[in-house]
């Protein structure tokens, strides 16, 4: 199975590229999403996270921004709290994408923000990383999730600058488009060319 990851910062448009992948056939899974889910079904993870930030896990539920505003001004906190929430995160995709192949799928996407530092890079065969200016995350951010201006900016510069994923990715998409629709032929045109040179290389090597 060909596995595709998609890195990049909060409001830079890695979902965008996760949905041009599935409507290209593939069994994908954003981290994001999962994570939320692992927030209302994993007792062990919330068990965890209260056990490290004291009072942000109340009845079963964790305390977003109460849980926000401790680890994302305090960078030592954000990594004591992904060391928490990759691990969890990670054993689901594993399990998933094993199952997807079991299943016969031979193409996935996984859309995650910590893909490098959190391992699962590893799982996968070519690595997209997404990047755009910063303003233009703050007002994606701010719309999606009807939060404050300086919310949006606290949460995105805990995160890695642009260089890092240029460095660490195999492919780099720069989403400073004005229109999603832009952005989508962008899309396209790279996962087409990474899914069409893959499966000549695995062409090549069965014939070998």
């Amino acid at each position: 199975m060909l596995v595709i990851g998609i890195t990049g910062g909060t409001g830079a448009g890695k979902t965008t590229v996760l949905e041009e992948l599935e409507r290209m056939g593939a069994f994908t899974i954003d981290c994001d999403a999962l994570y939320h889910e692992l927030l209302k079904g994993s007792a062990d993870m919330l068990s965890e996270i209260e056990k490290e930030f004291p009072g942000t896990v109340k009845d079963g539920l964790v305390d977003r921004k109460a849980l926000g505003k401790l680890v994302f001004s305090d960078a030592q906190a954000l990594k004591r709290l992904n060391a928490i929430t990759h691990k969890y995160v990670a054993q689901e995709v594993e399990n998933r994408l094993l199952n997807a192949e079991r299943a016969g799928k031979t193409l996935a996407g996984i859309d995650a923000i910590a893909l490098i530092e959190s391992g699962l890079g590893a799982k996968c065969d070519v690595i997209i990383g997404v990047i755009a200016p910063e303003e233009q995350r703050i007002s994606r951010l701010m719309k999606r999730e009807g939060i404050t201006r300086e919310y949006a900016l606290l949460r995105i510069r805990a995160q890695k600058e642009n260089d890092f994923f240029e460095r660490n990715c195999d492919h780099i998409l720069n989403n400073s488009y004005a229109t999603v629709q832009q952005f989508r032929l962008q899309c396209r045109e790279l996962l087409s060319s990474i899914i069409g040179k893959e499966r000549d290389k695995a062409r090549k090597k069965n014939a070998d």
